[in-house]
């Protein structure tokens, strides 16, 4: 077997292995992980043909809450059975359904929208592409939606250098977002596009948070939930550390600088 191969395989086992690392952290996920901009969302759906969404790997319901508050048709697919139940908990008049993006448990045409809060990038689309394209309308749309740290302010650009990337990737900040998620809607073997050229925006958004809760919040990300214990508690600590030495963030409340960063696609 070659060396890319090799490394294919290693970036599936590693996706598997950080994509199922959620459930153990249900109820701190849905008590410390952001919402969305509802300008983001706006921004996504505003050329769907209807009002059917379909919210997939939908967690524990944080976009879906929005979707739902926006007045969309919202059905939420989620493969983790502790993320499901937490959403159904939270928001037990949505149709939740276990499924995956590589099996959506839809008929075809079914939707208008397919959207994925921080989770698109979690998707094998060699299978994922077809699958949502399927239960897509004509014209629908696929959107992709990231709540990223704005390490333009200067407190949270040192937070991200003392966090390292287990806490906050290229995913989670917006200059490197774009390029990691420029091709995120096409077949990573070549394969054929089901959709058109993807357009990206970023939109205003921030979180209440004390050092603590940030701290919290950190702790729910997949590089963190994967790592032995002890690295991750002194990692965590570090950023507790940093946290308490700054004067923005040292006492009390604050709000975390975010943008909320949106690729969309229509489908062809």
């Amino acid at each position: 077997m070659t060396g890319p191969d090799h490394t294919t395989e290693h970036h599936q086992d590693e996706r598997r292995l950080h994509s199922s690392s959620f459930g153990r952290a249900a109820v701190a996920y849905a008590e410390h992980r952001p919402d969305y901009a509802r300008a983001a969302v706006r921004w996504a759906l505003e050329a769907t043909p209807g009002p059917r969404v379909l919210d997939l790997g939908a967690g524990t319901g944080k976009l879906t809450a929005t979707l739902v508050a926006l007045g969309y048709d919202v059905v939420a697919v989620e493969p983790d059975p502790a993320m499901l139940a937490g959403l159904r908990g939270s928001l037990p008049a949505v149709r939740a359904l276990p499924g995956s993006a590589e099996a959506i448990p839809l008929a075809d045409g079914s939707v208008d929208a397919v959207v994925s809060g921080n989770a698109m990038h979690w998707f094998d689309m060699d299978v994922a592409g077809p699958e949502i394209a399927r239960v897509l309308a004509p014209g629908g749309i696929l959107a992709g939606l990231w709540n990223v740290f704005d390490d333009g302010v200067d407190w949270v650009a040192g937070l991200a250098r003392v966090a390292g990337p287990a806490a906050i990737g290229p995913r989670d900040v917006p200059a490197s977002w774009r390029t990691a998620t420029a091709r995120m809607h096409l077949p990573a073997s070549g394969g054929a596009a089901r959709f058109d050229s993807p357009e990206q925006a970023e939109f205003p958004h921030g979180q209440r948070r004390t050092a603590d809760s940030l701290v919290a919040t950190l702790a729910t990300k997949a590089g963190i939930l994967v790592m032995p214990e002890q690295r991750r508690e002194a990692l965590l600590g570090e950023a507790r550390a940093y946290l308490a030495a700054r004067p923005e963030t040292a006492a009390g409340e604050f709000t975390l600088p975010m943008l909320t960063s949106v690729l969309r696609a229509r489908r062809i």
